[in-house]
């Protein structure tokens, strides 16, 4: 059984801020900061959007590109950091709103930024075993950054949605293969308002070090090397980490910039690996081969071999990632300030 993706789709909020904008309240070097991030600005959730509502659109989209009917899909899991709800899934209301309900199986998923991809490896599983015709797999995040901190310059939102199956696939998911330990280098415990993290310890003993180990192992398991790869998508915390991830890998530029998307839109965590993988497939023809590679903080990767079909050319999705960070509208820091609730006793309805 060929398990694949039958189809996807990505939102991004139109808001954005420039990273300009937030250094001048804080007294920071602008340009210091983009180039050290490689982040010129970040998408901004509306007051009315939050991970459910980008969630519910990411799958609306796909659905439109996928050509089924909702009810035959068996299961929805939602990926997030940002759930709007501590105790109520996100999940149920993406099936209610979609149509889908009763689903067999729905669940909220949280493994910080790898959580979209741990949800399709779940699905990957169900519809292998045929427990379920179709299911949906999403990663969609309104992420938190306190003011000042150096998260605020990057922490944004959005997501995508994949409806995997086992019939007219646009791309077949090969393989995926994983990599997790105990690594500590960003948390946030209940109750906390923003996540706090280890600063520079987030890099070597944490990202390269499970982004590195699950694409190798994915490799050396295929039996594959970069040359054999039409693109590459690794998780984007910021715009330097995976341009370094590949080259310490041996793929080039060329092979990340498709589906590199944190330089204009931040890093919208649990949608990060899923949006850029979109990006990939909006562009990609029959045979490319991809190698997407997610990363969570607490800490893991999730690894994929994707290879696309004659099918995705066939039914191009036509809300395109692009499409969606083409059309922005620029905000000051006050106004980004009421949009994220971050000034106290004002109530979001005013």
């Amino acid at each position: 059984m060929q398990v694949g993706i039958v189809g996807y789709g990505a939102y991004v909020p139109k808001y954005r801020i420039k990273a300009e904008e937030i250094a001048v309240v804080w007294g920071e070097d602008a340009e210091k900061i983009k180039s050290g991030l490689c982040v010129r600005e970040k998408s901004v959730p509306s007051i009315d959007e939050d991970t459910a509502t980008i969630a519910v659109t990411c799958a609306r989209n796909a659905l439109e590109q996928a050509k089924i009917d909702p009810a035959d899909i068996g299961a929805i899991y939602v990926g997030s950091e940002s759930h709007p709800y501590a105790v109520k899934t996100t999940s149920s209301m993406v099936a209610e709103a979609i149509e889908a309900t009763p689903v067999l199986t729905a669940a909220d998923y949280q493994f910080a930024c790898k959580a979209g991809t741990a949800a399709m490896q779940t699905v990957m599983g169900m519809v292998a075993s045929k427990m379920i015709k179709y299911g949906v797999a999403i990663g969609a995040d309104t992420s938190q950054g306190k003011p000042g901190d150096a998260l605020e310059y990057t922490a944004s939102a959005g997501g995508a949605a994949y409806i995997i199956g086992a019939e007219n696939v646009l791309a077949i998911i090969r393989d995926t293969y994983s990599y997790t330990t105990d690594t500590p280098d960003f948390w946030r415990r209940e109750g906390a308002e923003f996540p706090s993290h280890g600063s520079r310890f987030t890099a070597e003993p944490a990202y390269f070090r499970h982004v590195l180990a699950a694409a190798k192992g994915i490799l050396e398991k295929n039996k594959m090397q970069p040359k054999d790869f039409k693109y590459a998508v690794f998780h984007q915390p910021n715009g330097k980490f995976p341009l370094n991830a590949a080259k310490k890998l041996g793929f080039t530029n060329e092979q990340v910039s498709t589906g590199l998307l944190t330089p204009m839109i931040g890093n919208t965590y649990s949608g990060a690996t899923p949006l850029g993988l979109a990006a990939v497939l909006d562009e990609a023809c029959a045979g490319d081969k991809i190698l997407a590679v997610s990363y969570g903080s607490g800490a893991g990767s999730d690894a994929f071999i994707i290879e696309v079909t004659k099918e995705n050319e066939k039914r191009r999705n036509k809300k395109t990632v692009k499409s969606y960070i083409n059309k922005k509208e620029y905000l000051t820091y006050s106004i980004y300030s009421k949009f994220k609730g971050k000034i106290k006793g004002v109530s979001l309805e005013k």
